[in-house]
């Protein structure tokens, strides 16, 4: 009896031509991508959509378009395209352009210097959408929570929520420049978590500032997205010490302080058994949820 072997399952990159750039703020830089790559893309209801932009490496002797698993079959790791994930800030589907959020740290990494450099006409390899977490128009408030890397998907989410429905909005970023104008057709209330020039907190500022909340009662939906320690610790006070359900509670590290981003992927399993034996711990163990969306 013979069997055959299962299919192959090939990823097909789409190609994103920037069509225009702007700063959001002095360390936001919003790159828009459009052109016929980007045909068929479509968005469903989340509010954190991502997409996985490909990076040839430095040296690299291709560039985009490229075929993906072409690449990696043909050469030696060291020359497969880096991965960076973002979020979608917005997707016009009636101009097919894709909006995308960056976070520049100056010369610093790989996808901030590659959105400041960014000209019309430049092209990128991207993977996706995936995402997650969709805001229930049916709660009675909404809780978001996050840093600079979560701020699109916040941004995102306060668009789509229901008149008159409240939300809270905690975030750390630099200083006042990086502070955003935010909009929602609900009720609107922003705390900005200044570090005035400190490093990236782990989670001390932000957490402070949720536990000051005056706490709203009834189903509060909560969005905690951003750097590793800042979600673990505002996570925990929300479901262990404000009650909210597990599943009422979208929480995920983006990122974590003093790893690359490469090393941050390699170690976010242990960070989500932290989080669970948090939860065994503290919580009941046959309640469902989620540890957020899987970006990686």
């Amino acid at each position: 009896m013979s069997t055959q072997a299962a299919p192959v399952r090939r990823r097909q990159a789409r190609l994103g031509e920037v069509v225009r750039t702007s700063l959001v703020t002095p360390h936001m830089i919003r790159v828009v991508l459009g052109g016929s790559g980007l045909a068929g893309f479509q968005v469903g209801e989340f509010t954190d959509h991502y997409v996985k932009l490909l990076f040839p490496p430095p040296g690299a002797d291709y560039s985009s378009p490229f075929d993906v698993d072409q690449v990696q079959a043909e050469r030696p790791r060291s020359q497969w395209p880096v991965t960076r994930t973002y979020t979608v800030r917005a997707w016009d589907a009636a101009r097919a352009e894709l909006t995308v959020d960056f976070v520049y740290h100056g010369d610093r990494g790989l996808a901030g210097p590659w959105a400041a450099a960014a000209r019309p006409g430049d092209l990128i390899s991207l993977l996706g959408p995936g995402g997650g977490y969709a805001p229930d128009p049916q709660a009675d408030s909404h809780l978001l929570v996050g840093d600079e890397s979560a701020l699109p998907a916040i941004a995102a989410t306060l668009e789509r929520l229901p008149e008159d429905v409240p939300a809270t909005v905690v975030i750390e970023v630099q200083d006042e420049q990086e502070h955003q104008v935010l909009e929602s057709p609900g009720l609107l209330d922003v705390i900005w978590a200044d570090r005035v020039g400190a490093p990236a907190s782990l989670g001390a500022t932000v957490s402070d500032q949720v536990r000051a909340l005056s706490w709203p009662g009834g189903d509060v939906q909560a969005f905690v997205h951003g750097e590793a320690s800042l979600v673990k610790e505002v996570r925990h006070h929300l479901r262990f010490e404000r009650g909210v359900p597990r599943e009422r509670l979208s929480a995920s590290g983006y990122w974590r302080r003093g790893l690359t981003d490469e090393g941050w992927r390699a170690t976010k399993k242990d960070w989500a058994r932290e989080v669970e034996r948090d939860e065994q711990e503290h919580g009941p163990a046959s309640e469902p949820g989620t540890l957020g969306t899987a970006r990686d």
